[in-house]
């Protein structure tokens, strides 16, 4: 988990701050419908989010729906002709897969990011 997320019963949630209006933001990461929440200090963000989290799980348990959106380990992700060339040569360079040279990319850009629980 990172500086700018907020973890809560399984959860996680974003910090974002506003200039403007001079207060922190986010919403509730990985679900299918939008859910935010804000508060002026960590404190009263954190509060937040869980009521946002425990509001967003009452609703759905109502209406008989998921709460998370699964992140099951497959993704379809565009690139763009030139860097789907280069990733297809280097795979076939390092006589791998361009699975395995998408995964490495996405898992090397992503190592500093800790999960809670």
């Amino acid at each position: 988990m990172t500086k700018d997320t907020l973890f809560y019963k399984g959860f996680y949630g974003s910090i974002h701050y506003s200039d403007e209006d001079k207060c922190l933001f986010g919403n509730i990461i990985g679900i299918t419908d939008s859910v935010s929440y804000e508060g002026t200090t960590i404190q009263e963000i954190t509060e937040d989010f869980h009521l946002s989290v425990d509001d967003y799980i009452a609703v759905c348990n109502t209406m008989g729906k998921t709460p998370l959106k699964s992140a099951k380990g497959s993704f379809n992700v565009r690139i763009g002709e030139e860097a789907h060339l280069k990733a297809l040569i280097k795979a076939d360079m390092e006589k791998t897969s361009l699975n395995q040279i998408v995964k490495e990319a996405v898992e090397k850009e992503i190592e500093d990011i800790e999960l809670a629980g």
